[in-house]
């Protein structure tokens, strides 16, 4: 009888053969991490190629449509470019300081650093009006290096208050005070360019809506990379906007010559012939119709603002206490969902009658607060605040319409200046009315709608009559 023995394993025929060392086992890993990395990098240049196709489409339907309609033949869809740039460094400024005190009372509960932060706002249009508008007037043969220093300065100035944000340095709140003058300054010379570029068959509306599209799409795209910018520090949005500033400089002195040109525009004399006493130059009662229907939605948009930021945050809507902030958003994200509708209404509209657009968006802009007032909950607030955006939007590029065609080319950037001016005056007046207001929903948007129907009364009763009458309003804020 045998008995069974155990079996072992057999030693390797090669005596060279090793069982797996700790080295070999390594190598493998490695090689499996190789080959994963391979794979990761491909779907990442997959990925890429995607993301860099979805980009050049975006890029190529941008340029298509800023060019559509003879806007590249009559220089028009450069303006566009150069409006989405200065958007663009707007955007990266207002990101950067946003994280600095120099908006800080801006969401502050304290009313008295709200109200403080209301008077600043009003500082850049006080140096526009009585001082850039008229020096701009002079640039009749020099405009394209008008609008250019605007965008130098800017960078400029971008560049000192980056250095100021990171020492925090006493030079932040001139500079930046500076930065806003100067976009301004912009937004005046821009408008005034716009005639001398409008393609056949374009109307003004039509062109301005075109324009503010554009500056639409360059914030968009430029406020998540001044984000990640700020991520790391608030100077370094400042560097990125000194970029996007130096381009938009080298773009304005490249627009088309015409932009200088003075051929048919009128001449006013400021003299009157028989005293030889000096006269104010004169606008037609049409721009100054246009500038008063204006205040109506700019009021009710800096009211409704401050108002309801007090008081949503103390008294919100039922079923909203655990997030007011929110519900704040989601208003202030309806205007400017108003504001973006109105752009894309104005780019695409084939006809639109200015004079009409004003008196219809202030007659909107009063029934649909006498509406909140009377059905107050969160549906009606967000209608309210998609209304007053878009009316405050339609009613702006309308009124630029106005100012464009109704004014000699040779003083309109004055014009623009002291509308400008006078709009923003309504905004602060309405933010101011807003803090002071009880924090009574219905009592606040009741007394807002009394008063922009009693500011409608006065402003269709102002309109004036006839066809376009000859000029007899002083250019300056409407009364």
């Amino acid at each position: 009888m045998t008995s069974e023995r155990p079996e072992y394993p057999s030693a390797p025929d090669d005596p060279t053969e090793q069982m797996p060392t700790s080295g070999d086992r390594a190598r493998a890993v490695g090689r499996g991490l190789g080959s994963s990395a391979k794979a990761t990098g491909r779907g990442m240049r997959g990925v890429a190629r995607v993301t860099g196709r979805a980009s050049r489409f975006t890029v190529r339907q941008a340029q298509r449509a800023a060019s559509a309609q003879g806007a590249e033949q009559s220089g028009l869809a450069r303006l566009i470019y150069l409006h989405s740039a200065n958007a663009a460094g707007d955007a990266a400024v207002a990101i950067s300081l946003a994280t600095t005190v120099f908006f800080a009372g801006a969401t502050s509960d304290a009313r008295g650093q709200v109200a403080l932060f209301l008077g600043l706002t009003m500082l850049p249009f006080a140096i526009v009006a009585p001082l850039i508008g008229p020096f701009l007037d002079r640039f009749s043969h020099g405009r394209r290096w008008a609008i250019g220093a605007t965008f130098a300065i800017r960078a400029f100035l971008c560049w000192v208050l980056a250095g100021a944000v990171a020492d925090d340095s006493a030079l932040l709140y001139p500079a930046a005070l500076g930065v806003l003058v100067a976009s301004k300054a912009y937004g005046v010379t821009r408008a005034a360019a716009v005639p001398r570029l409008l393609p056949e068959g374009f109307t003004l509306v039509k062109a301005n809506g075109r324009v503010s599209l554009a500056g639409m799409v360059g914030a968009a795209i430029s406020a998540p990379i001044a984000g990640l910018a700020a991520s790391v520090g608030s100077e370094w949005a400042l560097r990125y906007a000194f970029l996007v500033f130096i381009i938009g400089t080298i773009a304005a002195i490249r627009l088309p010559e015409k932009v200088d040109s003075s051929a048919g525009e009128q001449q006013i004399s400021l003299r009157s012939e028989d005293g030889g006493q000096r006269r104010g130059t004169q606008i037609p009662p049409a721009v100054a119709f246009a500038l008063r229907a204006n205040c109506g939605p700019r009021w009710l948009s800096g009211f409704l603002i401050l108002f309801l930021a007090f008081l949503l945050r103390e008294h919100p809507i039922d079923g909203w206490e655990d997030k007011p902030e929110l519900l704040v958003g989601l208003v202030i994200g309806a205007a400017g969902a108003g504001n973006g509708l109105a752009v894309v209404l104005a780019a695409m509209a084939k006809k639109v009658n200015p004079a009409v657009t004003v008196v219809v968006m202030l007659v909107l802009d009063a029934a649909m607060v006498i509406l909140g007032a009377l059905f107050y909950s969160l549906i009606t607030l967000v209608a309210l605040g998609l209304v007053a955006g878009l009316a405050q939007s339609l009613a702006k590029l309308s009124l630029d319409a106005t100012i464009q065609d109704g004014v000699p080319r040779h003083i309109q950037a004055s014009a623009f200046a002291r509308s400008d001016t006078t709009v923003q005056l309504a905004w602060v007046i309405g933010g101011f009315v807003g803090i002071a207001m009880p924090l009574n929903p219905r009592l606040g948007l009741s007394v807002a709608g009394i008063v922009l129907v009693a500011w409608t009364v006065f402003v269709l009763g102002s309109k004036p009559r006839g066809g376009r009458a000859a000029p007899a309003a002083p250019v300056g804020p409407a009364p």
